[in-house]
């Protein structure tokens, strides 16, 4: 009987790390010519200031990649309307090229009215519901990041996706569908399934393929993994560990699935860093545009 090897870790730090290298390269040569790639972002204050060191961190990335970085900040008070005006004014800016909107909004804020706003051709996160449903038909030039993430993840290990049997555990409107959708489009086989999924056991075993993006800590255990499979982690998830601490975990057990997978990606360390860099290219391809 052969062994089965470790699963080869799925490093999303070394490939972001290698596609931002690229990245500067095209935003370079974009300067040259005396364009300079620029990005937007709106902020409203919600009280979360996971956010806003989110929009901290992202300012630092943008600077070292050669994108001009512009926040907007709006107060906690400011409605609807507030809102869609200032996305309405960054539409009409040429030089804005790339436009996004962090989460949370404030309480009383549809973010879903919020995304319908996001101009289509600076939408480069991908969320306004008109790029998303293009997807289906392969017109959109923006997939939400998170979902194109995990899809360039899965890709990197050169496997033909032709075929496939893929099972994508969640189904959300950012990222499960759009997984599932992006991988249609790759000539895969493709099952959505979500945490309430009678037998889910056995249907994630059949997959060549494992998307695991429920929003569960450690739902995905050895018992539902296919010697050999591509398992990819989506979810992010804090728990507190005996000792009171907190700690960020995936939606599935990884050291007890490395044993069995072929391929897996950490959390954190494998999808996150992918999804930063997937927004940051699409905001210097809208600029060559």
């Amino acid at each position: 009987m052969i062994e089965q090897m470790p699963a080869t870790i799925i490093d999303g730090k070394r490939l972001a790390s290698e596609e931002q290298a690229r990245i500067a390269d095209r935003a370079a040569a974009l300067r040259r010519r005396g364009r300079v790639p620029r990005l937007d972002a709106l902020l409203v204050d919600s009280g979360d200031n996971a956010a806003r060191l989110y929009a901290q961190n992202q300012a630092r990335t943008c600077e070292r990649l050669g994108i001009d970085y512009q926040l907007h900040e709006l107060p906690r008070a400011s409605g609807l309307g507030a809102i869609c005006a200032t996305l309405d004014r960054l539409d009409s800016e040429a030089s804005v090229h790339a436009v996004m909107v962090h989460l949370p909004l404030p309480d009383g804020v549809d973010p879903y009215l919020v995304q319908c706003r996001i101009p289509p051709a600076k939408d480069v996160e991908g969320v306004n519901p008109a790029n998303i449903g293009n997807i289906v038909y392969g017109h959109s030039s923006w997939a939400p990041c998170t979902a194109l993430a995990a899809v360039r993840l899965i890709e990197s290990t050169g496997t033909e996706l032709r075929g496939k049997r893929a099972v994508v555990v969640g189904a959300s409107n950012h990222v499960g569908k759009p997984i599932a959708v992006l991988l249609m489009r790759a000539d895969a086989t493709v099952i959505s399934a979500n945490k309430f999924t009678a037998g889910l056991s056995d249907l994630a075993r059949s997959a060549d393929i494992l998307v695991a993006a429920a929003g569960v800590p450690r739902l995905i255990t050895p018992d539902m993994v296919r010697p050999g499979a591509i398992v990819v982690d989506v979810g992010v998830n804090r728990v507190e560990t005996p000792d009171g601490h907190k700690m960020t975990v995936g939606d599935v057990d990884f050291e007890a699935v490395r044993p069995i997978a072929g391929y897996l990606s950490p959390v954190p360390g494998g999808v996150g860093p992918m999804t930063v860099t997937v927004l940051l290219g699409n905001t210097v391809e809208a600029a060559e545009r």
